[in-house]
């Protein structure tokens, strides 16, 4: 056997070990990558939610006082109604 093939056969047989290896290296980083970028994303949309979600109990509050407010100016008019009669 000449030692070429001898080299290049020594070679593939070492070397697809590594190969192997540092496919896997580079999926699991670009897989950890993916991972970190889609958590800030969820991190970014569940602060967007907790936003939206006290800006709206801030409006149901307000409109609550409002709905009180004509409730209590209801029963004055009815009042009113019922003294006129």
């Amino acid at each position: 056997m000449r030692p070429f093939y001898y080299v290049l056969t020594l070679l593939f047989l070492f070397g697809t070990p590594l190969i192997i290896f540092a496919m896997k290296y580079i999926s699991s980083a670009y897989q950890a990558r993916t991972n970190a970028r889609a958590d800030a994303a969820y991190r970014e949309l569940a602060q967007r939610a907790a936003a939206a979600q006290s800006e709206t109990a801030a409006s149901l509050a307000t409109v609550k006082a409002d709905l009180a407010a004509i409730g209590r100016r209801l029963g004055a008019v009815e009042e009113i109604l019922k003294a006129v009669e």
